[in-house]
């Protein structure tokens, strides 16, 4: 005689948590997402893509668990263009960050990504995702070229390269030498404020990982976008007293040791908040080594060229992706870019892209779950306006020389074309373009169709303030 009643009491109770157990399943459904942006960190200067030297326990576990992708590239060789393409999907001559005169932005700069653009934190905000940049931005400092402005919730860091604004009268080479925080009076911001100038720079890696780390506890209930874009190993170089002199490769070292130090820290934070099963780590470097400061400098490892070149080693990036359960264990040779990453977290998250523009990524989700193919075919190499490079498979043709050390830059335009196997030979030693015709006719063809369907955007890093 009580069924009825406890029935209704059943119903009662179902209905009651249903929409609770619908919500918790909906956030872990959305994977959360990680980005961490090295400047200026050469190809080989990680343990895991082998420097003899460097101690970088953390991002060496981050490769055994996730993937290592050994032809991972950036979209350009200097800061401002390859950040406008990780985080918006395009290349920088679509978007106006580009130029061959004032290749970054500067503190005078009057311009900055614009605003029409859609960046991974405007597409991931739209669905519900707290977003966060940690960092160095290098898009514009001006109030309506922040990351406030541009999808992220919040903003902590320096808002372009930690050597701009440099006081005093000694020569570059002198201060990045000296390492001293007074030669350079870089603003450290929150949100649209100064809260500190000059910036502290010795502390400046363990105050973005304690940011970080704040970050994920406070979101660990609801899907979230991080991007920290470290402000080192670009010159002068700081570490905190933790360790500064304590590795083999001197001052360089100490700093890489200890961004590594902050993945490891980043990392714990997600395992304790039980979030590492459902959250995706990339760790990648915004172009190759800075080689005229020598030994303040990195390594491109067994690449030709560094930072201002279009040349392996200043485009190549080395690149873990890192995702317990969801990314599938490997080392992965087949191309991939920064250019890759918003159309794959849009995937990843379910969240659909705008069809009112061009976008140059793919989306590399098939490869993280373990798949043989890669949509990345091709890659097109710009040096400011001009289509420096193309690869194709493992074939890249150069229309363009350049001097490999990056500065100065010495950018001439080739005569008689010169083709790499870059499967083959990544060092670029052995120029195959007399042995393959078909190869140099093939590849010229995709970069006159590219060339001849580009609509490069108003450029943004002329603008200057006041003019």
């Amino acid at each position: 005689m009580h069924r009825p009643i406890i029935y209704l009491q059943l119903i009662a109770l179902f209905f009651s948590i249903t929409p609770l157990a619908f919500s918790q399943n909906s956030n872990e459904s959305k994977p959360n997402f990680i980005i961490i942006f090295t400047d200026d960190q050469g190809y080989g200067d990680l343990g895991a893509f082998g420097h003899p030297t460097i101690k970088t326990p953390n991002i060496d576990q981050m490769a055994v668990e996730g993937q290592k992708w050994t032809s991972f590239y950036v979209a350009a060789n200097v800061c401002t263009p390859s950040r406008s393409a990780i985080l918006t999907g395009r290349l920088p001559v679509r978007t106006g960050m580009y130029s061959n005169t004032r290749r970054v932005l500067f503190p005078d700069s009057g311009g900055g990504l614009p605003a029409y653009e859609n960046t991974i934190a405007t597409l991931l905000k739209g669905a519900g995702y707290t977003t966060a940049a940690i960092g160095k931005w290098h898009l514009g400092h001006l109030p309506e070229f922040l990351p406030t402005s541009h999808g992220f919730d919040s903003y902590y860091g320096i808002p372009y390269s930690n050597d701009m604004d440099r006081v005093n009268d000694i020569t570059a080479k002198e201060a990045f030498a000296d390492s001293k925080i007074e030669y350079f009076n870089v603003p450290l911001m929150r949100n649209t404020e100064i809260i500190e100038r000059p910036a502290d720079q010795n502390t400046i890696t363990k105050r973005y990982a304690e940011e970080a780390v704040s970050f994920i506890n406070s979101n660990k209930d609801k899907p979230f976008f991080l991007y920290l874009a470290h402000s080192l190993p670009h010159v002068p170089l700081f570490a905190s007293s933790d360790f500064k002199g304590k590795s083999e490769r001197g001052l360089y070292g100490d700093v890489i040791e200890e961004i590594d130090w902050s993945v490891g820290e980043i990392l714990s934070a997600l395992k304790e908040n039980g979030l590492d099963q459902n959250t995706y780590v990339v760790f990648t470097s915004d172009n190759g080594p800075w080689l005229v400061y020598n030994e303040q400098g990195g390594s491109a490892g067994p690449l030709f060229g560094g930072k201002g070149t279009s040349y392996e080693g200043g485009v190549r990036v080395p690149t873990v992706i890192w995702g317990p359960g969801n990314v599938k264990p490997g080392v992965i040779s087949k191309m991939g870019s920064t250019l890759d990453l918003l159309p794959t977290f849009t995937s990843l998250a379910g969240v659909k892209m705008p069809q009112d523009r061009v976008y140059d990524g793919f989306d590399l989700s098939p490869v993280l779950k373990g798949q043989n193919a890669t949509p990345r075919e091709e890659m097109f190499y710009y040096h400011g306006d001009r289509l420096f490079a193309v690869r194709k498979g493992d074939f890249k043709l150069y229309f363009y020389s350049n001097n490999p050390a990056g500065y100065p830059a010495k950018v001439e335009k080739l005569e008689k074309l010169t083709l790499f196997n870059l499967g083959h030979d990544p060092s670029e030693r052995f120029d195959l373009a007399d042995q393959y015709p078909e190869v140099v006719f093939e590849i010229s063809e995709i970069a006159k169709q590219h060339s001849s369907g580009m609509v490069f955007g108003e450029t943004q890093l002329e603008k200057r303030i006041g003019y």
